[in-house]
Order: C-alpha cells, then sequence, then structure tokens
C-alpha cells in the first residue's frame, strides 16, 4: 500500500494569505503545505481521507485518475470543501462512496443540499453512495478494512482510520484508553502536530512525539503542521531518527 501526502497544512495552509512570516516567505518546496489529506492505494483500488478546499489541485499534482471513495475525519471546511470537485470521478465511474458519521453526514447535507437532493437533480451535480461509519465497527475499502479509531478534537469527536499496519490521526487533542488499544502493532503512523507551543485543539509537537512513544510505531509522520512550527528543515534536525515530519507530495510505502 502506498501513501501519497496531498497537504499537510493547517487550515489557513502555508503561505498564510497576507503574512509576512518568514516561514510563509521561504523557497523550500517543504515550507509550502496544501490542506490536509492524504491518498491510499494499493492493488487497483485508491481512497482519500478527507478533501478539502484544495482537493482539484491536489487530484491534478498526484495524477490521482481514478478514486473509489473518501473517508472523512470530521465536517470542519479545511476537510470537506472540496466535495465538489468529485464531478469528474462521477462522469467515469458514477456515485462516489462517501465513508462518515452521521453527524459529519447531516452537516455535508447542509451544505452541498444540492449533492444529496434527490428530485429535480441539477443533472451535472456531484453524486455520492453515503456510508455511515460507527466507532468500533469495522468497514470495507475494496479489499482491505479500515478501522475507525475515535479522538478528541477538543470537544468534536473525529474519527481517524487504521488500515493494516497503517494510521491516520488529525486533528487530535486528546484520546481515550479503549482507542489506543486499537493502534497495537501499527507500523506506520501519521498523527497531528500543529506547532511547538500547546494548543487548545491539536497537539503540538511534544505532546505528538509523547503519543509516538506510547504507540511504538517503526515510523511516524506528523502532518497538520502550522507555520509557526518553524521551517521544515530545521524542526526535521530535532525529530528522533524513527519521526519524521511528512511534507506536500511525499509517498511512502507500507
Amino acid at each position: 500500500m502506498k501513501v501519497y501526502f496531498l497537504g499537510t497544512g493547517t487550515s489557513q495552509g502555508i503561505p498564510v494569505i497576507g503574512s509576512h512570516h518568514s516561514v510563509c516567505l521561504s523557497s523550500d518546496f517543504k515550507d509550502k503545505r496544501l490542506r490536509v489529506s492524504v491518498w491510499i492505494h494499493w492493488e487497483g483500488y485508491s481512497f482519500v481521507i478527507d478533501c478539502g478546499p484544495d482537493f482539484r489541485q491536489q487530484m491534478l499534482t498526484s495524477n490521482c485518475h481514478d478514486l473509489d471513495g473518501i473517508l472523512f475525519t470530521h465536517e470542519h471546511a479545511d476537510h470537506t470543501a472540496g466535495l465538489d470537485d468529485i464531478r469528474p470521478y462521477n462522469f467515469k465511474k458514477g456515485p462516489l462512496p462517501i465513508f462518515a458519521d452521521k453527524r459529519v453526514i447531516t452537516s455535508l447535507k447542509r451544505r452541498f443540499d444540492y449533492i444529496f437532493e434527490t428530485e429535480n437533480r441539477y443533472p451535472g451535480a456531484p453524486s455520492v453512495i453515503v456510508n455511515e461509519i460507527e466507532n468500533d465497527k469495522p468497514f470495507a475499502i475494496g479489499n482491505k478494512t479500515a478501522v475507525p479509531i475515535l479522538v478528541w478534537h477538543g470537544d468534536l469527536q473525529v474519527f481517524g482510520f487504521r488500515v493494516d499496519d497503517f494510521a491516520y490521526l488529525t486533528d487530535v487533542k486528546t484520546i481515550d484508553a479503549h482507542e489506543i488499544e486499537k493502534l497495537n502493532g501499527v507500523k506506520v503512523l501519521v498523527v497531528n502536530a500543529l506547532r511547538e507551543e500547546p494548543h487548545a485543539t491539536h497537539f503540538n509537537l511534544q505532546e505528538a512525539l509523547d503519543f509516538i512513544a506510547l504507540i511504538q510505531p517503526e515510523r511516524a509522520y506528523l502532518t497538520h503542521i502550522s507555520h509557526l512550527m518553524g521551517f521544515h528543515e530545521e524542526v526535521a534536525k530535532k525529530l528522533p531518527k524513527n519521526v519524521f515530519l511528512a511534507y506536500d507530495n511525499l509517498e511512502i510505502t507500507i
């Protein structure tokens, strides 16, 4: 299985509009971050986790020509705002399966009502097949199984996902012991690390490193990174040998 980092930035992306922060002005491509998302693909199957406002650009850059579904972590705009751009996949294969918590589906229906309309649909509107997911109920994606992992983004419940030996957790601040057990034996862990300073709803760098030390994966990658974290190359030098700062368009093999 291959994991392609479509975006590794926060809700504003990097550079931030109008910012004169040194990281936003950096010429290093690793300091330029679109909104957070990953593409996982294997043996003829292709799924993305989240589709934010940069979705179209990310699909073009990654050469993701085929898609079998979208897994949503939660309803915030930086994780969902690109849903309208699934239309080319609809034209190729028909309605696209989406997998999300009931609360997230309700939010999508409110914001993208025309996608879910059943009468007098606009002929060019995107179309989806809704799959409601619940905690402690693994579900099939292609010929693999995705395990939902419930985490807390402040007071908001968010789903991470484990597929085989790979786990993806974003927008995490806390996680219950029962959910941590679902990560036993995971080999590659992706987790958010916003910045060095504490934040109310996200892991900061030290919290992410402490969590990685608890899980003990073979490799870990940090994502959902703010410009306030600092320059990619400088931060990368400070990390443990099995922890890496992810960057846009990085692809790894599990």
